[in-house]
């Protein structure tokens, strides 16, 4: 049997879950979990490095890991792992998949209840057993309850912060062969959805051949899952399958169309079709009769670009991001889309983070970093105290790196502009990490909620409206403190939230991290509806991080947002001074 990247990396990532529900030392557990992590970021297949001699020049990959590799890559399994299955129940691992289950709670139940399934845990909880349990009671029976249900809704599919990486590398590949004409990205990828299934890759090309030989044959491609002239699919390393068609430029417009989607945008286009006596698909728009029936000797309408397709139409051109049949069609008609915000139009960013607390660059690397990437202005925004496990500031570390930030910005003349700032834990009883007096010292102040998630609904809206509310708080940091695929957004109370904040002057974030993306689309359309001032942040823990401003803007067209509903598009001299009068 032969193993792929991603099976031995799911193999060593359920060893390292097990020696942990064991309690085995953390570096050992440590050691097989950053081994999984090196295999998991491989473009090259581990039998050819392997046949190749060179697994330990891998990250991670020391002698002892490669030989079990090498176990692996021979027989299939590993005796290891087999032998960890014998005294650890593999089902315990699958139960930390639960939010808020890890391997102490796991060891718990399966020790005191012998629970070895999420099955198991689920009747146990149902059956109120949970609740008397050491550490527990019935609110952490109820989180248990709810996480199940979570992992429930899981779809299996990927972040798009990890496979547009990766679809974005094939089609750049495919891009230099002589014979690619134009090319591009579809699917959910293109309307910036927050997770994917199957990546779609266009192509627009005379002869198919050569193009479809070099996809099926790159170097991280797991297995060939098709081979046809006009479309290919293959299994990444990653485990994301990849779909690609090859189709001639004339046709290129209406192609790109219907694989770009929505299915909903899709009916409803071809629906309009059918009111100009058109019939829309993805090769053409061919001429109906009065049955709807396609008129086999009528020429039919080609389009090389999707311009030309809603041009046809009598629409106005819809952004991919739009095509959610959301309202999009109707404005398209009426020739009213919204001007949506553009990369360009970002001129700063006012969330990082630095190796004051849990950065991975000093404030120095992160401002060089900004500026190479244009922006004017930045806000330096380390951790609260709270936030123990980010190495959170105390008043004296806070006040110490402001002088540092200002210092810095004298340095930087007027090259780039850079603020004090702080991301204060919203505590859970509901107040804020530092006094007022501390906050007043601040050029720029985040509230963000961290703990207490599963709060009620009256609780979080609480919490909100009260940093909302205070006076120094100019920003709501990543508000609905989802992640994906774990954690859902907290139960608050959006209509006072938004209400609150426009009244306050008070921004809410769209955070660009793909594992955040929050606000999510129809929060933010709903609050710049409402008024509500929007940014839109990196959140960057390193200077890498600060890439993912794509993201962001995605995220924000998705929920109709323009230019001038974003804060950090206006001048410096204009933030400075609305900072000034809502002071």
């Amino acid at each position: 049997m032969s193993l792929s990247n991603r099976e031995i990396a799911d193999v060593f990532e359920r060893c390292a879950d097990m020696l942990q529900i064991r309690g085995d030392n953390i570096h050992r557990v440590l050691s097989y979990r950053r081994a999984a992590e090196s295999i998991r970021s491989l473009t090259r297949d581990l039998r050819v490095i392997a046949n190749d001699g060179n697994l330990t020049d891998i990250s991670y990959i020391g002698k002892t890991i490669a030989a079990k590799i090498d176990e692996m890559l021979d027989t299939g399994e590993l005796e290891f792992y087999s032998k960890l299955k014998d005294e650890v129940p593999e089902g315990l691992v699958d139960i930390m998949c639960i939010n808020g289950v890890g391997p102490k709670k796991a060891k718990l139940f399966w020790e005191q209840l012998d629970i070895t399934s999420i099955d198991e845990l689920r009747i146990a909880a149902d059956g109120e057993k949970l609740a008397g349990l050491p550490g527990m009671g019935k609110k952490s029976q109820q989180k248990i309850i709810e996480g199940i249900e979570a992992l429930a809704r899981q779809t299996g599919r990927a972040s798009i912060g990890d496979a547009k990486p990766a679809a974005q590398g094939i089609l750049d590949l495919l891009l230099k062969l002589p014979e690619a004409q134009d090319g591009a990205l579809a699917g959910s990828i293109r309307r910036g959805r927050e997770t994917i299934g199957d990546v779609d890759i266009l192509i627009a090309a005379d002869e198919s051949g050569p193009i479809m030989q070099r996809f099926v044959t790159m170097e991280n491609v797991s297995r060939a899952l098709g081979h046809g002239p006009t479309k290919s699919s293959v299994e990444l390393l990653s485990g994301l399958q990849v779909d690609l068609r090859v189709l001639p430029k004339a046709r290129w417009g209406t192609a790109l169309c219907y694989f770009t989607g929505s299915l909903a945008h899709n009916v409803k286009m071809r629906q309009i079709a059918l009111d100009h006596g058109l019939s829309l698909n993805e090769h053409a728009l061919s001429p109906v009769d009065e049955n709807k029936t396609i008129i086999e000797a009528a020429d039919k309408i080609l389009c090389d670009s999707e311009e030309k397709v809603y041009e046809t139409l009598g629409l106005q051109y819809v952004p991919p991001e739009l095509r959610e049949d959301s309202g999009e069609i109707e404005a398209a008609r009426a020739h009213r889309l919204p001007r949506l915000i553009k990369r360009a139009d970002i001129v700063a960013d006012l969330h990082m983070h630095t190796t004051w607390s849990d950065g991975k660059n000093t404030i120095r690397e992160m401002v060089e970093a900004c500026l190479k990437r244009g922006h004017q202005y930045i806000v330096i925004t380390d951790h609260s105290r709270s936030l123990g496990i980010a190495n959170g500031l105390s008043v004296e570390r806070l006040l110490a790196q402001a002088e540092e930030v200002r210092q810095i910005n004298n340095e930087m003349g007027e090259t780039i502009q850079v603020l004090a700032g702080t991301e204060m834990d919203i505590k859970a009883d509901g107040s804020l990490d530092y006094p007022d007096d501390v906050l007043a010292q601040l050029d720029f102040v985040i509230a963000s909620l961290h703990s207490g998630l599963s709060q009620k609904r009256d609780q979080v809206t609480r919490r909100l409206l009260n940093a909302i509310r205070n006076p120094y708080v100019r920003m709501i940091g990543h508000p609905s403190a989802r992640q994906f695929p774990n954690r859902d957004e907290v139960d608050a109370d959006w209509d006072a939230v938004l209400a609150a904040a426009a009244e306050q002057h008070t921004i809410l974030e769209i955070n660009a991290n793909p594992l955040r993306l929050d606000l999510k689309p129809e929060l933010a359309r709903l609050a710049k509806d409402s008024g509500v001032l929007l940014a839109i942040n990196t959140d960057a823990h390193r200077v890498a991080h600060l890439d993912l401003m794509e993201f962001g803007i995605a995220n924000g067209r998705r929920g109709w947002v323009e230019a001038r509903h974003v804060v950090n598009t206006w001048s410096y001299e204009r933030f400075r001074q609305w900072l000034h009068n809502i002071s």
